[in-house]
């Protein structure tokens, strides 16, 4: 159902580029697409990193600061768009 959504949203912005109606997403559109493509795809790396941290704190019991860090990395992506973000 979203993706029928996206598509019509998709369409609907490629006619009024066509129509010469003027760029169809702003900068600031597009720094805040890009922040939420960032925060999804840490997110989804940190789906996998969560899961690989506990089992291995619960198998080897390594130092929870080492899988703490391994945890939050994907989110310095998100940090370094956030500061893109408020630069334009």
């Amino acid at each position: 159902m979203i993706g029928l959504e996206l598509t019509a949203a998709f369409i609907d912005a490629m006619v009024l580029l066509q129509q010469g109606g003027g760029p169809a997403i702003t900068g600031t559109g597009l720094a805040a697409l890009g922040v939420g493509l960032a925060g999804f795809g840490a997110g989804y790396a940190e789906r996998g990193i969560g899961a690989a941290a506990i089992g291995a704190l619960a198998e080897d019991s390594i130092s929870f600061g080492i899988a703490l860090v391994m945890t939050v990395l994907p989110e310095t992506i998100v940090l370094l768009t956030l500061v893109t973000l408020f630069l334009q």
